[in-house]
């Protein structure tokens, strides 16, 4: 189904250890082998340990099929200023040849030059927004937005008008299609349309094809998820809200409660991004709100650690969810687009965090971190709130800067139940550590 590669260290350290435990008599190599793993593993070794994802029955996605440049075709009637409408070839649906709508802008190219480029994947009640296209060409990028359902831009939000070539209906709808063939379910076409617009974009003589991002809201960052450990052409990635181990928790735990265990399993074998974020190899900016709705923190956590590439966090409290400036805006994406499609100065960057003893019962959350831009301020973000993640109130306190050393650290109320450390360079981009439950 994909590429392999060598397992991690941590995933042998894990093996080994499961192995200590159940058998009775263990290998005196193997207990070495174990130790040594622990210490050369991840010189942050006070970060979290990615976990393992749930058992994979998903299909196969043919990236050399995927990368061919798809058929374009005109959409008449239907036009912006700024941007181009087409239709390109997706993926057969029952049987017959499908269409997908788009939008592709460019931005002025000098001669002899090219640019990069965003890949743009929209969320649930949504279409392909040209106003999201004009957003990055204004920044110098050319970008394409496709709707992912079978639709075109003629109608209202979450009302949007079909089109005769259209494939399956999407996001909720998916948990209804689990007895039709896997190639003619929702998120089959929906992600092979991001890679087929990928491929297109890719094709255009003003674009840099190896200078390309892809950024996705909510049932688009759960696509960009799942996007990310298929299609390896992609510079970098950044999921917005979404992302995996969706029947753990997440909104849908009731509708995996309707399902039953077999088909919950199927589903989410098939296409929870879990089962696909370990093969992505690509640097990732996660984007969240600690109160989602949708995408709880816990989640958002397991799924961050998966991949292989160190992940970059942007954890704001109460982050609004939505698309529009909410999700398709965030400075901290634009920032770490041009740092890595333009060598531009990064993100700040953790590079350890953990928690100290102060005191006699004090504790001290503390990170070290890199960065080219000033850092000018930090925060200490907690809860003393259980329960669900969406309803926890949630507060600041200023945190420490030592400016010399590059460490931040701040004072853990007693009763807080999670925390973590926010930065804040002088563009006011945020930059989060790992939270940490109590």
């Amino acid at each position: 189904m994909f590429e392999t590669s060598l397992p991690s260290t941590a995933f042998w350290f894990r093996t080994i250890r499961r192995t200590a435990i159940r058998t009775t008599t263990v290998p005196l190599v193997a207990l070495v082998v174990a130790a040594w793993l622990l210490l050369v593993g991840s010189p942050q070794a006070t970060l979290a340990e990615p976990p393992s994802p749930a058992a994979s029955t998903a299909p196969h996605f043919s990236l050399p099929e995927l990368s061919r440049v798809p058929k374009v075709f005109p959409a008449e009637g239907i036009s912006a200023e700024g941007v181009q409408s087409l239709f390109f070839e997706g993926p057969a649906y029952q049987g017959r040849p499908t269409r997908v709508f788009a939008w592709v802008g460019l931005p002025a190219v000098p001669a002899n030059q090219k640019v990069p480029a965003m890949v743009l994947i929209h969320g649930g009640g949504g279409s392909a927004f040209e106003r999201w296209v004009k957003v990055w060409t204004a920044r110098g990028y050319a970008a394409i937005a496709m709707d992912t359902c079978g639709c075109v831009p003629v109608g209202t939000y979450s009302n949007w008008k079909r089109h005769e070539h259209g494939g399956p209906p999407g996001w909720d709808a998916s948990f209804g299609q689990l007895e039709t063939p896997i190639k003619d379910q929702w998120t089959y076409h929906a992600v092979s349309a991001a890679v087929l617009a990928h491929s297109l974009l890719r094709s255009y003589p003003e674009v840099d094809a190896d200078r390309i991002g892809v950024t996705g809201i909510s049932w688009g960052g759960y696509l960009t998820s799942i996007v990310a450990g298929v299609d390896s052409r992609f510079q970098f990635a950044s999921p917005v809200y979404g992302c995996g181990f969706l029947g753990e928790n997440s909104v849908w735990v009731p509708q995996f409660e309707r399902l039953g265990t077999e088909k919950s399993k199927l589903w989410l074998g098939q296409w929870d991004p879990s089962v696909y974020l370990p093969h992505a190899a690509m640097p990732m900016l996660w984007v969240n709100g600690t109160n989602d709705f949708a995408y709880p923190m816990d989640s958002w956590k397991k799924s961050y650690l998966l991949p292989k590439p160190a992940h970059t966090l942007c954890l704001r409290i109460r982050m609004p969810h939505g698309h529009g400036p909410a999700g398709e805006n965030p400075e901290e994406i634009h920032r770490f687009a041009n740092q890595i499609l333009r060598g531009e100065p990064a993100l700040p960057h953790i590079t350890e965090q953990g928690v100290s003893k102060q005191g006699d019962t004090g504790t001290e959350a503390w990170l070290t971190f890199e960065s080219k831009i000033p850092v000018v301020k930090a925060e200490l973000a907690y809860t003393r709130d259980r329960g669900p993640w969406q309803d926890r109130k949630w507060e600041s306190l200023p945190a420490t800067i030592d400016q010399e050393t590059r460490r931040v650290r701040a004072a853990v109320p007693t009763d807080a139940t999670v925390f973590y450390l926010n930065l804040f360079d002088n563009r006011d981009c945020v930059v989060s550590s790992e939270h940490v439950e109590r």
